[in-house]
């Protein structure tokens, strides 16, 4: 009775974000991109589930029933089901039903909302957009919009270290390098300093003359991580350097991070650029050393590793790799952007509150990722284009060293050919094949090459003619 009363309930409505109809299409990358799109939907339409349902005419809602068999249903070597799973991303409960209804055979799929990140189907998020499943990155207010909903508890708040003393929040925070940082004069008395701390959400006070100190002031303040339990403590940044180009060559210097992000940052950048390789430059009159990544392009994918990591993960902080041909930065959590979007979007971060005020003191960029500066300095440097990834659970950024086209591989080409279209499309301009031959290094006689490379972008539906047909009119970003 109660699966009758769900169907007839479900007629009532008509085909929605949260809801669609079908007779018999059991095509399974239609069914994973709709799952996707109506459980992102869910959220954003306030509904706890959606649901597809087979057996239903097309724009009549009519009852005819269906062919579709979802336990019968086979992809390769897998179950249907099974492969689904596979394929979304965080994993989504959702649940196959077959029901008889008036005679005839249905098949009910109950989609529920996410409860931590936007759900992927095979790396990408949907949503519905009337009778349309484009990709959800295309759409930065909803996809803004959902994560802010769906997000169950701000890090930020809670409590690292609870019911203490006033001397033990002065010993435990950099509360110096927090008046230093935000421009403001050191105040002359105990009550002045907490009350700013306090106004912050750094500290909060508690009962007796005691505070609690939040989480989001530890992480940034903390004058030893340590001191603090592991989910604290385990953040910290470690840093390593090798003598060669994989991790089975000697480690030649180690640091596990101790201080606060903000209180530690600029001791950090200085360290790691001071053990850059650099290259030497011979002149006419002098030698000039220059370093072998650009210290701007470092400062901030170090900074938007820490913004945007997810804390919730347990046991894991960011982590800087330097090799003697590349540096790796990787935090924890899968990126809430597209890797390829994630130079021309708006940044979405899972620590609105830590970013909010490491923009304030000047540690990333106010607007945007920043992340166009980092591909205009490497442009300049004539460095290898980075590779922004989704690395298991986890988000990577390789930044290269120098490397000559004769020595690029086409992936490296292509890639740099993107981000080359997308930093001319956010300067209002537009990439041309002479463009592209002085970002490669390309001598203009040698121009076929870049049109080879542009070709080979325009294949993999990275770029596209900024006019269609006219090769002349330059080139944009696929999403342009």
């Amino acid at each position: 009775m109660r699966d009758q009363l769900r169907i007839q309930e479900l007629l009532e409505h008509d085909e929605g974000p949260w809801l669609e109809f079908k007779h018999n299409n059991s095509d399974p990358e239609m069914i994973g991109k709709r799952i996707s799109a109506i459980a992102n939907a869910t959220a954003l339409s306030d509904k706890p589930c959606g649901y597809m349902l087979w057996g239903i005419e097309d724009g009549t809602r009519t009852v005819v029933g269906t062919e579709f068999a979802p336990s019968n249903k086979r992809v390769g070597n897998q179950g249907l089901a099974i492969w689904l799973s596979n394929k979304l991303s965080p994993k989504l409960d959702f649940k196959f039903e077959e029901i008889i209804y008036n005679d005839k055979r249905l098949v009910l799929l109950t989609i529920p909302t996410p409860t931590s990140l936007p759900i992927e189907f095979d790396r990408t998020s949907y949503i519905r957009i009337g009778d349309a499943t484009p990709r959800l990155s295309d759409y930065p207010d909803k996809m803004a919009n959902l994560i802010d909903i769906i997000r169950p508890f701000r890090w930020e708040k809670g409590i690292a270290m609870q019911f203490v003393s006033g001397d033990d929040v002065l010993q435990n925070i950099d509360y110096v390098s927090f008046f230093r940082l935000i421009n403001q004069p050191l105040p002359d008395n105990r009550n002045g300093i907490f009350n700013k701390l306090s106004s912050e959400n750094i500290i909060e006070c508690d009962v007796r003359d005691h505070w609690n100190i939040f989480n989001f002031g530890a992480i940034l303040f903390a004058t030893d991580l340590n001191n603090f339990d592991g989910g604290i403590s385990r953040k910290g940044i470690r840093f390593i350097k090798y003598d060669g180009p994989n991790r089975a060559s000697q480690v030649v210097n180690r640091q596990d991070g101790k201080r606060g992000y903000a209180s530690g940052f600029d001791g950090l950048t200085n360290f790691i650029s001071n053990l850059i390789p650099s290259n030497e430059e011979i002149g006419l009159t002098f030698r000039k050393e220059n370093p072998m990544l650009p210290r701007l392009a470092i400062r901030e994918l170090v900074a938007n590793a820490l913004i945007h990591q997810d804390m919730t993960i347990t046991g894991a902080g960011p982590m800087i790799e330097l090799f003697n041909n590349r540096m790796e930065i990787t935090n924890p959590g899968k990126p809430l952007i597209e890797p390829n979007r994630m130079i021309d979007m708006p940044p979405q971060s899972r620590n609105e509150t830590i970013a909010s005020l490491m923009r304030r003191m000047g540690f990333c960029e106010e607007q945007g990722s920043g992340l166009d500066k980092v591909i205009h300095e490497v442009e300049e440097c004539q460095l290898s284009a980075p590779d922004f990834r989704s690395d298991g659970n986890s988000t990577k950024v390789v930044l290269f060293g120098a490397k000559l086209y004769a020595d690029m591989t086409g992936e490296e080409r292509v890639r740099a050919c993107y981000q080359h279209a997308v930093l001319k499309y956010l300067s209002g301009e537009r990439m041309r094949n002479k463009t592209l031959c002085e970002r490669l290094g390309i001598e203009l006689r040698n121009a076929a090459q870049a049109s080879g490379v542009i070709n080979n972008a325009i294949e993999q539906h990275l770029i596209r003619h900024a006019e269609e047909g006219n090769a002349r009119a330059g080139y944009v970003p696929f999403w342009a």
